[in-house]
């Protein structure tokens, strides 16, 4: 935020700042933005071979048991949106009910987060777009050109506005669930009807520890709960959602729930139709080759589309949010303070866009073309998944912390205010903890040297920026009936 310029003229009031447009988009166009940030297709691309193995073909239970936690913290955000419908969301709920330093460390995990979630689809977009046009995906310079392009092309449609930008993701969503969907439900019609090399459905595909018991739960866990990231963007855009109070929140609930239909329909769809060999085999496609067994080389092209148009999606989806975060962020200095403009013409958070938006093209050109620094690269990227889970828990403390007062003031508040989120911010710590003990060492450093670097930023806007959000006193809830507006 600005202040008003001093060379006004007499006599006349400054314009006010520009800020986001307010009631530009509906609930099921949130509802979109959040799914297609967590991108179906991709998501099924990257997990469908490692889910079949490591819970032994249990995945669908997986899937299913995770959605119940996230649709808990879901419904945290969706209570804490209704007290302060901000686009910082969590950065302001931590940082004004439990501590504000805590707050701004929630707000930087989220950014990282979110570039390192965008960031993650490039290793995906150029092969899949190339395989549509049944070219090489190995060329090099070919998945730069992809990359660059996408980055740019989905970044002017964050800058031009939040209405186009949910318009494309509407289009987007429409083509890449039909495909994922219809060839879902030909796949799983194609295993019951037992055709060769299949691998029939039994009970343990019901169970989280599949076939005999010999699946892994808690592996499967790790990967279902990375499989639901980012549906929390219905919430960063609330500024701009109809009934900003109540519909952000609303959305976010209902992608959780599509999510696991579509994710567990996928899941259980496509991961018989091969051999478990087979399977392995063409791990790193897997979601492809098995189009490509059920109907050729033209359906693997019609799904790698589905895979391009969720990485695309997501992309866009990514810019938006992260951008917003960022908005938020700087609207209380604790980013510089340029970084919370908004164009007057846009209505959208322009330098935050494209800040977020050119970080990540720039990324992707280091990922793809510095070889040497890919693996350093892969494993910085492999724990956004649990900066994901670490600032979910976070927000569910929050709406448990500022909602303290109505926790005993009722079964159902008891429930969803107290025990629920406890519940589900203890599952999503413990999968934290066992995913980082399990992880390999450059993982681990890669997620401390994330914490530091949010650490020194702290300081730089504490002392630097000298941003008045670590004076802001600690609210609550006082226990009255929720206005609505």
């Amino acid at each position: 935020m600005t202040e008003p310029s001093a060379t006004a003229l007499p006599g006349t009031a400054p314009a006010p700042p520009a800020r986001l447009e307010p009631d530009a988009i509906d609930v099921a166009q949130d509802t979109i933005i959040g799914m297609a940030t967590s991108a179906p297709a991709a998501v099924v691309a990257i997990t469908l071979a490692s889910l079949a193995v490591t819970a032994d073909y249990g995945g669908g239970a997986t899937l299913l048991i995770s959605a119940v936690p996230m649709l808990i913290i879901a419904n945290a955000y969706r209570r804490l949106n209704m007290w302060n419908a901000n686009s910082g969301a969590s950065f302001e709920w931590v940082g004004r009910s439990i501590n504000p330093y805590l707050g701004f460390l929630t707000g930087w995990l989220m950014i990282a987060g979110y570039v390192l979630g965008t960031l993650s689809g490039v290793e995906v977009l150029g092969p899949s777009v190339l395989a549509v046009f049944g070219s090489s995906a190995n060329s090099q310079w070919a998945n730069v050109a992809i990359a660059t392009a996408v980055g740019l092309v989905m970044l002017v449609i964050a800058v031009i506005g939040i209405r186009i930008t949910a318009r494309t993701q509407v289009v987007l969503a429409a083509v890449e669930y039909t495909i994922l969907i219809g060839i879902s439900i030909w796949g799983l019609v194609f295993v019951l009807n037992h055709h060769a090399g299949t691998v029939p459905i039994t009970s343990g595909w019901f169970s989280p520890t599949g076939i005999g018991g010999k699946g892994s739960a808690v592996a499967g866990f790790l990967i279902a709960v990375y499989s639901y990231s980012g549906w929390d963007a219905t919430v960063y855009v609330n500024e701009e959602v109809k009934h900003r109070r109540v519909n952000p929140g609303r959305a976010a609930l209902i992608a959780v729930a599509l999510l696991a239909i579509i994710y567990t329909l996928a899941q259980v769809g496509l991961q018989g139709v091969v051999s478990p060999k087979a399977m392995a085999a063409n791990a790193s496609d897997a979601m492809v080759y098995v189009a490509q067994v059920l109907g050729g080389s033209s359906w693997a092209r019609v799904m790698a589309l589905a895979l391009a148009l969720s990485v695309i999606g997501t992309v866009g989806t990514g810019i938006v949010a992260g951008a917003r975060i960022i908005y938020g962020m700087a609207s209380y200095r604790t980013l510089p303070e340029f970084l919370s403009n908004v164009s007057s013409r846009f209505r959208t958070p322009v330098p935050a866009s494209l800040l977020f938006g050119l970080l990540v093209v720039a990324l992707a050109w280091v990922y793809l073309l510095a070889t040497s620094v890919q693996n350093a690269f892969t494993s910085v990227v492999n724990v956004t998944g649990l900066l994901f889970s670490i600032f979910y828990v976070l927000t569910a403390i929050a709406s448990m912390v500022y909602y303290r007062r109505r926790v005993f003031s009722g079964v159902w508040d008891f429930l969803t205010l107290g025990l629920l989120p406890l519940g589900s911010a203890i599952f999503l710590t413990w999968l934290t903890v066992k995913s980082l003990m399990n992880a390999p060492a450059e993982e681990r450093w890669s997620m401390a040297g994330i914490v530091v670097a949010g650490l020194l930023l702290m300081l730089v806007a504490r002392f630097g920026l000298k941003s008045w959000f670590f004076q802001t006193p600690l609210e609550s809830d006082p226990g009255h009936v929720l206005a609505k507006k």
